[in-house]
């Protein structure tokens, strides 16, 4: 796979297919790119497709420095890979981090994203109690980690452990990319104004909530639930995610194509 060179270390990354607009997909907490391999070939039939690693996971590279793990070096790296493919917008589709990524990708560049696909995601905490608790998980889980190694992460459906090269990477993104420091995400949904598909597994209690809230504060937001998935529906039920991946990419094809004439 290629790697682009960004400042604090290469990016790994794939393109399947051709076809606008681009379909960005971002992989979630210490699981890869590869988490998406049985989604990629059905829109790769009409689409670009930009698959990639974050930083400390699987083959992109692990710096040292805990400032190339912020969410801000995050949001640049996957401004970068559209820039590098030629994409000037996309639709964003992330799992549980790569979602909460997405979502404040789409506030802070919004002329680039002409779509969100919300997999498993939270919005983040306006409560600073809870937030606190989230971040206190996180660094509970760079503990296992340090003490551990990679056999502290499981063996869930969306973990490829054999992807990663070692534990130092994702102990860093633990503590730099996963914690949350104020509620900018979660109060910006209002704000967000593009077609956007929440999708959640039947069998992941802790994210349902997540997904109704997501679902009535954006506005043109619309919710899935995957019966028989958990955490990572479109790894447990690639036939359900994938039709319905299709049938939202097919609407948001046909909106701008209809756009695109207006403007002619």
């Amino acid at each position: 796979m290629p790697v682009l060179d960004r400042p604090g270390g290469g990016i790994r990354y794939e393109v399947s297919g051709s076809g606008s607009p681009a379909v960005l997909l971002t992989h979630g907490f210490a699981a890869t790119s590869a988490m998406f391999a049985a989604n990629v070939p059905a829109i790769a039939a009409s689409h670009q497709v930009i698959t990639w690693d974050l930083r400390g996971h699987g083959g992109s590279d692990y710096p040292a420095d805990p400032d190339c793990y912020s969410p801000d070096t995050a949001l640049g790296d996957m401004a970068a890979l559209l820039t590098h493919c030629q994409s000037d917008r996309a639709v964003l589709g992330g799992h549980s981090l790569g979602g909460y990524l997405s979502l404040d990708f789409a506030l802070r560049f919004p002329g680039r994203v002409a779509g969100l696909v919300l997999i498993d995601t939270g919005p983040g905490f306006r409560n600073d109690a809870a937030r606190d608790g989230w971040n206190q998980r996180a660094e509970r889980t760079a503990a296992r980690l340090e003490d551990q190694g990679l056999a502290a992460l499981g063996s869930s459906a969306e973990l490829h452990v054999s992807e990663h090269r070692g534990a130092s990477g994702l102990i860093a993104a633990a503590r730099h990319t996963l914690t949350q420091r104020d509620s900018h995400v979660l109060d910006g949904l209002p704000d967000i104004a593009v077609p956007t598909l929440v999708v959640v597994g039947s069998d992941d209690a802790p994210f349902l909530a997540a997904a109704d809230y997501m679902t009535a504060k954006i506005p043109q937001a619309r919710k899935v639930v995957i019966p028989g998935a958990g955490h990572a529906p479109n790894v447990d039920r690639p036939d359900l995610f994938g039709a319905e991946l299709r049938a939202f990419l097919d609407q948001i094809s046909a909106a701008e194509g209809r756009a695109a004439e207006g403007r002619a």
